[in-house]
């Protein structure tokens, strides 16, 4: 699959000296990875939970199997795009932010400007 192209609008940019932000970069992205490692351990959970379930259902007798039922496929595609789909977006999106941090980080020159986004900048601030 490809890539979606990431764009931020001026608007959601801030320019701010590189030793301005380099001292809290460290932190920003230990805690980006953190967010990372919590969601896919929570897609990892749906789908053991899913692969799971679907075994139970497929160990039951034609009769209970009958009488159970099993969820309908568009609910088991809703389900999916809110446990997996979604969340693997966000982790898309933490990635390109620590990308973006790791750039700054990597910048020789202190005093150059770059260029922050607004949840960076807001993360700053706090």
């Amino acid at each position: 699959m490809t890539e979606p192209i990431s764009y931020f609008p001026p608007s959601h940019l801030r320019h701010r000296k590189a030793a301005e932000v380099i001292p809290f970069l460290s932190t920003y992205i230990a805690k980006r990875e953190q967010e990372i490692a919590e969601i896919e351990q929570m897609v990892e959970r749906y789908e053991k939970r899913r692969l799971q379930e679907e075994r139970s259902y497929q160990s039951m007798s034609a009769l209970r199997r009958l009488l159970s039922g099993k969820k309908p496929a568009h609910h088991l595609a809703v389900e999916y795009i809110h446990y997996v789909k979604r969340p693997m977006e966000k982790v898309r999106q933490l990635r390109n932010e620590i990308e973006q941090a790791s750039a700054i980080l990597n910048t020789a020159d202190p005093s150059a400007i770059v260029a922050v986004s607004s949840d960076m900048e807001d993360e700053l601030k706090s």
